[in-house]
């Protein structure tokens, strides 16, 4: 019989079921967004299950048609006038390291919405499974951010340049285009994951390759459909490589003009109307993050995000979120308006490091890998 840890209002329910561990992202109507409570039950709770010895498998879903669709942007706007949202961010992030560094096996049911800082809860886990209602996107450079959860550490490791083409255009892909990127590992169909779950809580034998055989056993052989963006890597890898936004377009736009490269057009239009500081920002944190470690490049998320909601060289991620989810007119207006006013140094500014102890606080030893906690640092202090 499971165990609910919290009641149904609850933005997070947890429940022990036998050996499983069970995590539902219980915001539906908000498409289950990352708000401060989320982030902070989430770690409370995966920290007691890994010290636990009798937890031995954890299962993330979410409620409704969404497993997640990221941050909560309300929530951003709402905080611009102070460092109020720094807690959620300095906590995402932390828990970010721990999800990709789990001890125990974590397996991801996303079916629906799977965006930005929720598919940080997906691409990492041992096993993810999507379904055929699956959509990934990390949209946020389209807003004046940056594509970040530790995403500047996983896109720059997919095929190529598809990971530059995907934190710039926020192009999205669905369940079968997850798999084939290296992004997800099984496909399984949406009505089959309830009897998938069950089979999971009931495993008398919690070992990886247990649980991957009960899975294997659900999921499907797919591929990408014929027109896919996957299909178009050549295109992608050719104009993506280069190495400035400005060049990128250029490049874009000339394939574009080809005769069966028609699948341009729409992408090439949204990268042109996204935040040229976000888009900058997002370029250069992606390039870096291919030499980087994943704490380097968490720690470098979380100068930029901070920088970004402080406004140090743009305000434009409280544009991008007035038009996209306060207003909702959709009409951004950018400030920079153009790449060529976001200077190279203007970028490199919020690229700078904090003193060490306004870093993020990444574990350097397993011993302790579940220090530097937000509460333990100096933020709290300086409220």
């Amino acid at each position: 019989m499971a165990r609910e840890h919290s009641n149904s209002e609850e933005v997070v329910l947890a429940a022990e079921v036998g050996h499983a561990r069970l995590i539902t992202l219980n915001r539906p109507r908000q498409l289950n967004v990352i708000s401060s409570r989320v982030v902070f039950l989430l770690a409370q709770f995966l920290e007691k299950w890994e010290k636990d010895d009798d937890s031995q498998l954890v299962i993330f879903k979410g409620a409704g048609r969404a497993f997640c669709a990221g941050g909560d942007l309300k929530m951003f706007y709402e905080g611009r006038k102070d460092d109020s949202c720094l807690e959620v961010v300095y906590r995402m992030y932390w828990l970010c390291y721990h999800i990709h560094t789990y001890k125990k096996p974590m397996v991801a049911l996303a079916n629906g919405i799977v965006m930005g800082g929720g598919a940080s809860m997906v691409v990492p886990t041992k096993i993810s499974v999507v379904t055929e209602k699956t959509v990934f996107s990390v949209p946020e450079a389209s807003i004046g951010l940056h594509t970040d959860c530790s995403f500047s550490y996983i896109l720059p490791r997919l095929s190529g340049y598809l990971g530059e083409f995907l934190a710039l255009t926020s192009a999205r892909l669905n369940g079968k285009e997850m798999i084939a990127a290296g992004l997800a590992t099984h496909f399984v169909p949406s009505e089959k994951l309830h009897e998938l779950e069950n089979c999971l809580v009931n495993l008398s034998s919690t070992d990886e390759d247990s649980i991957r055989a009960i899975v294997e056993e659900f999921s499907l052989n797919v591929q990408p459909d014929e027109e896919s963006i996957l299909n178009k890597l050549s295109t992608i890898d050719k104009c993506f490589c280069e190495e400035s936004v400005e060049e990128i377009i250029k490049s874009f736009e000339a394939e574009s003009k080809m005769d069966g490269n028609e699948w341009i057009s729409p992408i090439l239009k949204g990268l042109k109307r996204s935040s040229p500081t976000g888009l900058k920002i997002t370029l250069k944190s992606i390039r870096g993050g291919r030499k980087r470690t994943l704490a380097e490049c968490l720690k470098n998320e979380f100068r930029l995000t901070m920088n970004l909601l402080r406004s140090v060289i743009s305000s434009d991620v409280y544009e991008g979120i007035r038009a996209l989810s306060i207003d909702k007119d959709n009409a951004p207006k950018w400030n920079p308006s153009s790449f060529q006013e976001v200077s190279r140094e203007k970028v490199d500014l919020v690229f700078e490091p904090f003193a060490d102890e306004l870093e993020l606080q990444i574990p350097t030893d397993e011993k302790s890998r579940w220090s530097g906690k937000y509460e333990d640092t100096v933020y709290p202090s300086l409220k």
